[in-house]
């Protein structure tokens, strides 16, 4: 083997090793790299995404359950670097690892459009889903709102069919009951005792 070729191969393998120690450092210790990831995404504000279950499988987390909050998720996707994402679980409150900071470079969220949704992908439309489920409004009452504070009452009788609320409104009256027979049975055994003095 002459020199040329000598020099053509050390140069080439010190290529490749440049090339991957660069990448191992750019990966592995600046952590330079953009991590894309779905995430809760508000129907009422924002164009989601919709992932919906499949009714023919039987593989946890993809068949449907019955219960439409599991069976329907609206999420976006988001954009981050990955040195700017803390190491937390992205299921606590407190975690922020799937929020932009305020003024970060390289962090978006991407929501559903016709440019950003793939083949099988679809959107929701903010208005018409607010028209086809009202948010419930709650009374926030003031202290000494006599007037409020009743209607906090009102709302929070029984809606027919609701088991466990009827149940504790039971309970409720038979405690209350109880509670008067106790008092007219004191009643009673006083005015006995007066009768006998």
């Amino acid at each position: 083997m002459d020199n040329k070729n000598k020099i053509f191969f050390i140069v080439f393998f010190l290529l490749i090793i440049g090339s991957i120690g660069a990448t191992y450092y750019r990966t592995m210790i600046k952590k330079d790299y953009l991590i894309s990831a779905q995430t809760d995404c508000d129907p009422y504000a924002e164009k989601c995404f919709i992932w919906e279950c499949d009714p023919a499988s039987t593989v946890e987390g993809e068949a449907c359950t019955g219960d439409s909050e599991n069976d329907i998720w609206y999420y976006k996707i988001i954009q981050r670097k990955a040195f700017n994402i803390p190491l937390c679980d992205p299921k606590d409150e407190n975690c922020e690892a799937l929020v932009c900071g305020e003024g970060e470079k390289d962090c978006a969220e991407v929501l559903c459009s016709a440019e950003t949704a793939t083949e099988g992908e679809t959107c929701n439309d903010p208005e018409e889903y607010t028209l086809n489920n009202p948010e419930e409004e709650e009374l926030e009452c003031e202290e000494g709102d006599e007037e409020c504070l009743a209607a906090e009452e009102d709302a929070a009788e029984c809606e027919e069919g609701d088991e466990e609320c009827l149940s504790a409104e039971e309970s409720d009256g038979e405690e209350d009951d109880g509670g008067e027979s106790e008092t007219a049975t004191d009643e009673t055994t006083e005015a006995v005792d007066e009768t006998i003095e």
